[in-house]
């Protein structure tokens, strides 16, 4: 009997570890799929959007004629700033190849340099008309299809219909390749200019700037109140079923869809007070409204882990109620409460859908200059790059998200640097 009793319970034994074996096993495959799938995903984001790190540009020199510029030499800057550049560019361009006659030919040569090459060469002659009658040599960028092919992103053994640039083309660049004319350097305009319609002169400043209008916002409303509420909440609030219920709505608002308080934003802020559209401040309402519960929470989770023989010694003293929350108390909670609101913040900083429910969808290529200007965000300038048809702006995508991923590793670095300083152990 006793033989028959050890036997089952080895039984039971190895059917448990063996269950144990299958669960660790589980769970360790979940992890190792969701490092794979995180991999993956930077993989493709980081092979697609480095090469939009990198800009191709033609050196060109470029005649300026007075009598296209200035013709009556008088260096007025409305003359100067409405002269026919792209003309200049064009002869410049004509200058390459001068083999080529044809009206048609001409445009296709034309069509290498992008249309910033005459702005390119607005500015610096208006930054220094004594150049006005000499040959300026400039770098200008390429148009962007010549960028992919430039980058090895076209496939020149393809079929010519199957491309977007056809084998003269491909031809004309090919022979300035030949000729060194053709650099490639750092695309410090991918950081430095707004959103345009061409690619290769798109960038992510006004993006960026938006940006840090909105979460200024945010942040200047949505910290003081969210910390208040919860400093009431946890010290003075009465407890009873109307306390419970400001709780549960708290709690409850913290998982409500993003996309409700873009409506919540369009009925309230832009149709009842008739804020602007695209603003940074209506966006930064809107995203406060987001992130109150998650700071609410994260402040009455740190006020909670103060001993309460803090607060008892401070009363004991003699202290008031105010004087032990102030001196005693909200120091000891604030790296708790910091670090909730800058993950709220890092939250806010890559939410699309609530600003698009308030025009900040809107194609904006000017830099904002200020919260109540015109703007948008970051995340809905992906949003809108990722939704156009060229090929470069699959770049300039992961790009921006690259970025996006920057600003949000250093913030989420931000809140573990302030706690591991704050943190007081007790």
């Amino acid at each position: 009997m006793a033989t028959h009793n050890t036997e089952l319970v080895r039984a039971g034994l190895k059917r448990r570890y063996r269950q144990e074996r299958w669960f660790r096993g589980l769970g360790l495959a979940a992890i190792l799929t969701a490092l794979a799938m995180l991999l993956t995903l930077f993989v493709t984001i980081f092979s697609n959007g480095v090469s939009a790190f990198v800009t191709t540009e033609l050196v060109l020199d470029v005649p300026v004629t007075a009598a296209e510029v200035d013709p009556q030499g008088t260096r007025d800057p409305a003359v100067l700033s409405a002269a026919n550049y792209r003309k200049l560019v064009s002869d410049a361009m004509s200058a390459l190849f001068p083999e080529v006659t044809d009206r048609r030919e001409r445009r296709v040569l034309m069509g290498i340099v992008s249309d910033g090459a005459a702005y390119r060469l607005r500015a610096q002659v208006m930054a220094d008309p004594s150049l006005i009658g000499q040959t300026v040599r400039l770098n200008v960028p390429v148009s962007s299809d010549y960028d992919m092919l430039a980058k090895g992103l076209v496939d020149r053994d393809s079929l010519e219909g199957d491309r977007r640039l056809a084998d003269n083309q491909i031809t004309y660049f090919l022979s300035l390749e030949e000729r060194g004319l053709i650099t490639k350097t750092f695309n410090s305009g991918l950081f430095t200019e707004g959103d345009s319609r061409q690619p290769e002169l798109a960038g992510i400043w006004g993006g960026v700037v938006g940006s840090v209008y909105v979460l200024l916002v945010t942040l200047a409303l949505s910290f003081p109140i969210g910390v208040a509420t919860a400093i009431y909440l946890e010290e003075y609030a009465p407890r009873n079923w109307f306390t419970d219920l400001i709780e549960v709505n708290i709690n409850n608002l913290a998982a409500v869809p993003s996309i409700v308080f873009g409506l919540l934003g369009l009925a309230v802020f832009l149709n009842v007070f008739g804020m602007p559209r695209s603003a940074p401040v209506v966006g930064g309402l809107v995203l406060t409204l987001m992130t109150l519960p998650t700071i609410i929470i994260a402040s009455r989770a740190a006020l909670t882990s103060v001993p309460p023989s803090i607060r008892e010694a401070a009363l004991g003293v003699g202290a008031s109620k105010m004087q032990m929350v102030t001196h005693h108390v909200l120091p000891l909670a604030m790296p708790g409460m910091l670090t909730g609101t800058i993950i709220g913040m890092a939250q806010a900083l890559g939410e699309t859908a609530p600003l698009l429910m308030i025009g900040m969808v809107a194609f904006i290529a000017d830099i904002p200059s200020g919260p109540m200007a015109p703007a948008t965000v970051l995340p809905v300038q992906i949003f809108l790059w990722s939704d156009s048809p060229e090929r470069a702006f699959v770049e300039r995508t992961s790009a921006a998200i690259i970025v996006l991923l920057a600003f949000l590793v250093l913030m989420n670095a931000g809140a573990v640097l302030l706690r591991k300083k704050f943190e007081r152990k007790w």
